[in-house]
């Protein structure tokens, strides 16, 4: 009975350390993994345990790791040369596109009937949006490639909304909207990029520009939260969850979008850690930016 005890004993001696020795291996085995994800090195996983089924394991994961490696490596590659592509197409659509509008330039110029002068019309202005969709698409291969080219500094936020106000309000005067505006007293200045905060700013009001049934609401609170809303018919609770999405526009706005200009607002707002949500309710589009 004696010696049975004790054999017990070291069975259950060897078998507790069995489990110890196979939970360091695996706890190494996960921060090795953690290690090369983050690092995104060529290596592969390593363990010092001795045991078959450690090992193959190990093995295992490691064949998933290279696949997933190559995975990403296709797909870093070819989201690259899309990028290139864009960029270079954006850079040769430029030059014929300049001269096709100092040609009509030249054209309004001459004698034309009022047929002629119709046709005209149409060509410049789908002219002027071949110039915008290429602006657009180079601007948005530079920002894709996270690329950021200034330094951030203190941004008066509520200046900044302020001198946006008076530069959109000839346009939106124009589409018959009069903004209902609040902007806080309080000075509201974040560090961040100037020119990321601009232009979040400017496309939330390209955005109202395209969408308002004829109303606007902005408001800038205490804590930073900027907030466009305005009546949107021609949008649903769908439309409004893909509008941040790359190169999504509604049916209406076809002829007239890009579909790049909320989707570059949240680029630029994650890469300066702000919020931003849309939402849809009642009619109504709110779009909100947290500085």
């Amino acid at each position: 009975m004696k010696y049975l005890l004790i054999i017990c004993l070291i069975v259950i001696v060897f078998l507790v350390m069995k489990i110890v020795a196979m939970r360091l291996s695996i706890k190494e085995l996960r921060e090795d993994y953690e290690e090369k994800a983050r690092l995104h090195t060529n290596t592969v996983l390593t363990v010092s345990s001795r045991d078959k089924e450690i090992l193959k394991l190990a093995s295992s994961l490691n064949k998933t790791v290279v696949k997933l490696r190559n995975s990403y490596n296709r797909y870093e590659n070819g989201d690259q040369e899309i990028r290139s592509a864009i960029t270079n197409i954006s850079h040769d659509l430029r030059t014929p596109l300049t001269a096709i509008s100092g040609y009509l330039e030249l054209a309004d110029r001459q004698e034309k009937s009022p047929e002629m002068e119709k046709y005209l019309s149409i060509i410049r202005g789908r002219t002027e949006y071949m110039k915008k969709l290429t602006e657009e698409l180079f601007e948005y291969s530079i920002i894709t490639g996270g690329e950021i080219t200034e330094e951030k500094q203190d941004v008066n936020i509520s200046k900044m909304l302020e001198d946006c106000i008076m530069n959109y309000y000839p346009a939106l005067k124009a589409r018959g909207i009069e903004p209902v505006i609040d902007i806080t007293e309080e000075k509201i200045v974040r560090y961040l990029y100037p020119t990321y905060v601009e232009r979040i700013i400017n496309n939330l009001f390209s955005n109202a520009l395209k969408y308002s049934d004829g109303d606007l609401e902005i408001s800038l609170s205490g804590d930073g939260k900027l907030r466009f809303a305005n009546s949107a018919s021609n949008l649903s609770s769908v439309d409004v969850n893909k509008l941040f999405d790359r190169f999504f526009t509604v049916e209406n706005a076809r002829s007239s979008s890009t579909g790049l200009g909320l989707s570059i607002v949240k680029i630029f707002a994650e890469r300066m850690n702000c919020s931003v949500h849309a939402d849809y309710a009642d009619g109504r589009i709110i779009i909100e930016v947290g500085f």
